[in-house]
């Protein structure tokens, strides 16, 4: 039994006089029993006949009605709209010949067989049923970083918080703006819960988005806004400023997973694609399809690598050309996934702290920056807050070369660059197929950060000119060295053995290097020491997601 949420009487004022005779002629008699228009039981097994449905009437009573999703004819004028049920219409959906009974706002549906109104979508509501309500839409613009300039072409998509892409890829139009419908959970009047997504965008010529120093912020759609039958959610965070690359001969890849047939094993949705060649290697994601596109790819040979927590994917050699490489598919293979084990060992750290451990692909790794990509679910814990204090374990991993890093958020914590105690190498891990556990041999240090105070001590900060670069005194220090690096990964700017600082809470630098609109800098410090008779050695740094700031484009 269905229940719409609005609608004019069916019987005498809904239907008509020509409702109740069944024939749209003189006759006065009601229509049988079971026939469609008719009075009928809800409780009854066979109220009404086969293909017919008992539904409730809002001013009282239930009448026989056709089902969403079947056939009705507007011009049979002896039930009024076809034959549908309250709420209701007999309309053709787009791209179909066929008038059917679509279900209106509010009305409920099957998530597995949608007949919603072409307005809106079948959603999950939190208390488990499933309705029809106006889709729920991030929209914004890809812009170039350097002048606001529109980006057409380039590929936005949206992940949850686990890092799972969740839509298909939005194109931009000329003016560089897309549309992504969201997959989101709805309270009972149909405005969205309270859920966060992050946007990834790619285009030819421009460096990714998020990488380097800029990473992607959680956007909450329970902040969004009623728009006709849409809900929409528009902001700063929802426009994307994309860094140009120096010019270069690049040309792509694209292709999709193939899922194994008959389902199981990992989801095909933000699968990471690395193309490592002779120049280096660039990635992709994968969308909720499966289907992944890789930009900026030098001419050469490449290998096709894919990783993502709980999936194995095969490996493939390809040749790139000036002429984009289309139609790659990478097979799902039916192979088991391993589980990866370890510990941290918290060095001069609070009581209460924590960090997560992550995977990073060999191929994507910058020794330097000490960077590279994360696959999706390649993390303890899988999401949420930090909460490695000394054992961990990942499991899910494909076969593959990975960096194990730890302390990549801002929680206070970074790995161990004292290269005068055990424990502060980067950790190389090898996974081949087939193997059910990884245990590292060595555990790795982790320790208190420098603090950050500006500019960027929480997020990418703006500045109209060349900031002072402020941190947090070491108190133990020999002396710091200061490293500025842009967007790109491009060192831009140094100054090294800076004297140590005794008796003040911060340590601040004037910063003379580059500043282009629409690029981003991270200044990093490291504080060093020189023991008596050993090595100098930095003792720690600053966080590794702080410390960003940037000129806006004019």
């Amino acid at each position: 039994m269905r229940f719409g949420p609005s609608f004019a009487t069916m019987l005498l004022g809904g239907f008509g006089l020509a409702a109740l005779t069944g024939c749209g002629g003189g006759d006065t008699k009601a229509p049988q029993q079971g026939a469609l228009g008719s009075s009928c039981d809800p409780s009854g097994a066979a109220s009404c006949a086969a293909g017919l449905e008992c539904t409730a009437l809002n001013t009282g009573g239930d009448v026989c009605t056709l089902p969403a999703g079947a056939a009705c004819d507007l011009t049979n004028d002896t039930v009024a709209r076809g034959g549908c049920a309250e709420g209701d219409s007999c309309a053709k959906k787009d791209g179909e010949t066929a008038t059917t009974c679509l279900v209106g706002e509010g009305g409920e549906c099957d998530p597995a067989n949608d007949h919603c109104d072409d307005s809106l979508v079948c959603s999950d509501v939190e208390d488990g049923t499933h309705h029809c309500f106006g889709e729920v839409v991030l929209k914004g613009q890809v812009e170039d970083a350097s002048d606001h300039g529109p980006i057409m072409d380039a590929l936005v998509m949206a992940l949850n918080d686990e890092g799972v892409a969740v839509t298909t890829v939005a194109h931009t139009d000329a003016m560089g703006n897309y549309e992504l419908p969201l997959p989101v959970a709805r309270h009972t009047d149909g405005t969205p819960a309270a859920a966060q997504f992050t946007l990834r965008a790619a285009a030819q010529n421009y460096q990714a988005f998020p990488s380097g120093v800029r990473v992607a912020l959680p956007i909450d759609v329970s902040t969004a806004v009623a728009d006709a039958k849409r809900y929409v959610v528009e902001n700063s965070l929802t426009t994307i400023d994309l860094i140009e690359l120096p010019a270069g001969a690049r040309s792509m890849i694209s292709g999709s997973i193939v899922a194994l047939e008959g389902g199981g094993g990992g989801s095909v949705a933000g699968v990471l694609v690395v193309a490592t060649g002779a120049t280096g290697a660039t990635s992709g994601l994968s969308d909720k399809a499966g289907d992944f596109t890789i930009f900026n790819a030098d001419v050469g040979d490449y290998t096709l690598k894919a990783y993502g927590a709980d999936i194995q994917i095969e490996s493939k050699s390809v040749s790139v050309t000036a002429s984009p490489l289309e139609g790659v598919t990478l097979d799902q293979l039916d192979q088991p996934t391993t589980a990866v084990s370890g510990s941290v060992q918290l060095v001069n750290a609070s009581g209460s702290a924590a960090t997560s451990v992550i995977l990073v692909v060999e191929d994507t790794f910058d020794a330097d920056a000490a960077r590279g990509e994360v696959p999706r679910g390649l993390r303890a814990p899988k999401s949420g807050a930090p909460d490695v204090a000394g054992s961990f374990s990942i499991s899910g991993v494909p076969a593959g070369k990975y960096v194990v890093l730890a302390a990549y958020e801002n929680d206070g914590l970074v790995r161990d660059p004292d290269t005068n105690i055990a424990g502060t190498d980067f950790v190389h891990l090898e996974v081949t197929p087939g193997e059910p556990a990884v245990t590292l041999s060595t555990s790795f240090k982790v320790t208190a950060a420098l603090g950050t105070v500006s500019p960027g001590a929480d997020a990418p900060e703006a500045v109209q000119a060349a900031p002072d670069l402020v941190w947090v005194d070491d108190a133990s220090e020999d002396w710091y060295d200061l490293h500025v690096f842009d967007a790109l990964g491009n060192e831009v700017w140094s100054s090294l053995k800076l004297p140590a600082v005794n008796g003040a809470e911060n340590v601040s630098v004037k910063y003379a290097g580059p500043l282009d609109p629409g690029m981003y800098y991270q200044f990093r410090v490291s504080s060093w020491r020189q023991p008596g008779k050993g090595s100098a050695a930095a003792i720690s740094t600053t966080e590794d997601l702080r410390g960003v700031f940037y000129l806006p484009a004019k």
